[in-house]
């Protein structure tokens, strides 16, 4: 590599540093001169990198957004995070493929001495179980749909699209990635409701929708998600009546299993859900508390199917 090829990927890293550089930091940096940090900028715009000048005493330096993506130059750490973040994403379906790609290409360039430190680090890291995982496979969500919704959101457009069986226009603020699930805050024009759809549940029908004047959401976007996720968001809906007051119900259960409501009679009401009836059974049995179910019916028949089973468990367990 000659002296002006490392110069030039020296001043690329800078541009890509920063925003902003005026023409004199830069030649401090390099060790040159004014007039040889013109001409390099000269040479890496005949490569194709725009970088826009603002004239002036030392003039000032930016590189801008070309037609096609540039080399990237990253220090050790920012090549660490990369690669960590990377093994994050492709453990989320929506970016499993798209982010399996990149992070081939990230660590086929990578010195040896960054290689060892991010095998070092997944060595030595470990991920612990979510308390409300459940055993249904991770839904499917395509890029190019979240691409269009962030797109909206941005724009302060609203969304048509088909969900659970319904069609809606809503207003899109927020998405928040819950649970290995994606949720999108939106606000419904007809009702002015604010809810949490499941991404992977949306079908849009006419993306680019009319321009709205956002309102404040109700709350934190994401306690909402976490909040309203138990009375709308699953697959399997449940209301249990649990013999204790609600204050004891809900200092015993995780504010993500589902929301207290009191009862007539003084006991309590806990709405909560799951993506499957074995899962809200668990959820359930952990309270410790005595209960009946109201909804739905399909969860006292696997309910009755598990103490059937713990009984001939019992039977088969005691000892003489």
């Amino acid at each position: 590599m000659t002296t002006t090829s490392a110069r030039l990927l020296a001043l690329l890293g800078l541009l890509q540093s920063r925003a902003d550089w005026s023409g004199q930091e830069l030649a401090q940096r390099l060790g040159v001169t004014d007039r040889t940090v013109r001409n390099d900028v000269a040479r890496l715009r005949e490569l194709g990198y725009p970088v826009h000048t603002t004239r002036g005493p030392g003039g000032r330096y930016r590189l801008g957004a070309g037609a096609v993506l540039p080399p990237l130059l990253l220090d050790d750490e920012e090549a660490v995070a990369i690669a960590v973040g990377l093994r994050a994403t492709t453990g989320m379906k929506a970016f499993e493929e798209s982010g399996g790609r990149a992070l081939t290409k990230l660590e086929q360039v990578m010195p040896q001495r960054i290689r060892r430190r991010i095998e070092a680090l997944r060595s030595a890291t470990s991920a612990g179980p979510v308390n409300t995982d459940s055993n249904v496979e991770d839904p499917v969500v395509e890029p190019e749909l979240l691409t269009e919704i962030s797109a909206a959101i941005r724009d302060r457009r609203t969304l048509r699209c088909d969900y659970e069986q319904r069609t809606v226009e809503v207003e899109p603020y927020h998405l928040v990635v819950w649970q290995r699930r994606w949720y999108l805050v939106c606000r419904d024009v007809a009702s002015g409701r604010w809810e949490p759809l499941r991404v992977d549940w949306i079908r849009l029908r006419t993306p680019g929708g009319r321009r709205f004047s956002p309102a404040p959401p109700p709350e934190d976007v994401t306690e909402f998600v976490v909040r309203e996720v138990a009375g709308a968001g699953w697959a399997v809906h449940a209301r249990i009546v649990v013999d204790a007051p609600p204050d004891e119900v809900a200092a015993r259960i995780n504010p993500a299993v589902g929301r207290v409501e009191p009862h007539d009679d003084g006991r309590s009401v806990l709405v909560t859900g799951g993506d499957t009836l074995e899962t809200v059974a668990v959820w359930i049995g952990m309270l410790g508390l005595d209960f009946a179910v109201e909804e739905p019916p399909e969860l006292v028949d696997h309910l009755r199917g598990l103490a059937e089973r713990y009984a001939r468990a019992v039977e088969r367990s005691a000892g003489p």
